[in-house]
């Protein structure tokens, strides 16, 4: 009998009834160390007291009133947004996926607009970029998450990763994007090479096509930088947010320039929810946190002292771990064996991971974790995996 929840997720046998900072309880009162966060969502950790604060004031006054309507929440969350960012203008979504299919349609919209027959988009093996028909059709090698479901939707080209020849002799003049993670999540933490995310501005200078970066997992502060781009010193046209810019309550948006985004006029596109006081108002506030420089030199600190605390770890066991890669609080250990073995004996050291493909478990913390609770963390995993080598 099908159970009550539809059963398309392999669920932990753990529930937790409140979180503090770093930590999830459950009910019976046994305390995790989170080093998931929601994947990568919490980025203040549970319960912030700013966030708390703020949401309970928003929801003192106006939860929802949908976007027939100004929203002043929304237009000072997007106000934040260009300003710190390379965009001109954004539109609000409820969630990652939702913030693919709009970038989707903003880039064949922006050719179609100009009466140009340009609406290939060209995806990279590893990829993930949400669970829409739209999403899935970006990455149409990945089985599991196309079976079944087809027959997908046309106008993506899906290239091996880090294939330069390749990515240079796809490009023609049907190409309308290129979408890419400036680090991969799903895909085991892989990052793109500066000189690589530079290599892609040039070509989409040359051919024309918009360049679009996925930032829902890595933005926010994840690598020590707002968005994970501003490393390279390039810049897209259409970039997706989400998971971190709520903090944990359900937000995401698109952000682009003028110029990519001149296509979508009143009508072309919509949201019942998306941005309504209650998100943007928590949104504005991690923002308001985020975007101190003080606090993105703490995560580059932190993230400092987990690289050399993960070094010692792989050190301490040749025969479990490979390597660690990533940047910022962004890591990925590559994994001797399957991550999921690793995760499941984390949970006996009440310690949360979040497994990633190509053997990689990743590592998520909130972005304001303490050093304490960090070196706790590597100490589970040390005991994780001598429990797995006995």
């Amino acid at each position: 009998m099908i159970p009550s929840v539809l059963p398309t997720y392999n669920r932990a046998p753990l529930a937790f009834v409140k979180g503090e900072g770093s930590w999830l309880e459950t009910a019976d009162g046994r305390r995790f160390l989170d080093m998931g966060a929601g994947i990568a969502v919490n980025v203040l950790g549970h319960a912030a007291p700013e966030l708390v604060a703020t949401l309970t004031e928003q929801a003192q006054r106006l939860w929802h009133v949908s976007n027939l309507y100004q929203i002043p929440q929304q237009e000072k969350l997007a106000e934040m947004l260009v300003e710190h960012s390379f965009a001109d203008t954004v539109f609000f979504t409820n969630s990652g996926t939702e913030a693919a299919e709009l970038a989707i349609k903003m880039a064949r919209k922006y050719w179609s607009s100009k009466g140009e027959d340009r609406s290939e988009i060209i995806t990279f093996e590893g990829a993930f970029h949400g669970r829409s028909t739209g999403a899935i059709s970006a990455v149409p090698h990945a089985e599991k998450m196309v079976k079944g479901f087809g027959p997908l939707l046309p106008g993506f080209t899906q290239l091996p990763w880090a294939d330069h020849d390749a990515l240079t002799a796809a490009v023609s003049d049907k190409t309308a994007a290129i979408l890419i993670e400036p680090v991969q999540g799903e895909g085991g933490i892989r990052p793109v090479p500066d000189q690589c995310l530079k290599g892609l501005r040039d070509l989409c200078e040359r051919t024309g096509a918009l360049l679009i970066f996925d930032e829902v997992q890595c933005g926010v502060g994840r690598t020590g930088k707002l968005f994970a781009h501003e490393w390279s010193g390039i810049t897209p046209d259409i970039m997706m947010v989400a998971k971190g810019i709520g903090g944990g309550f359900p937000l995401g948006a698109v952000l682009a320039t003028e110029e990519a985004a001149s296509g979508m006029v009143a009508g072309t596109h919509g949201s019942t929810y998306g941005g309504n006081p209650l998100g943007c108002a928590v949104g504005g506030k991690v923002m308001e946190i985020v975007t101190d420089p003080a606090f993105l030199e703490q995560v580059n600190a932190r993230a400092g002292f987990l690289r050399q605390k993960l070094e010692g770890l792989i050190a301490a066991h040749p025969d479990t771990f490979e390597s660690v890669r990533g940047t910022g609080l962004m890591l990925g250990l590559k994994c001797k064996r399957a991550p999921t073995d690793l995760v499941a004996a984390a949970y006996d050291q009440a310690l949360l991971t979040v497994p990633a493909a190509d053997n990689v478990l990743r590592l998520l913390p909130a972005l304001n974790i303490s050093e304490a609770d960090l070196a706790e963390a590597v100490q589970r995993l040390d005991a994780a995996a001598t429990q797995l080598e006995t």
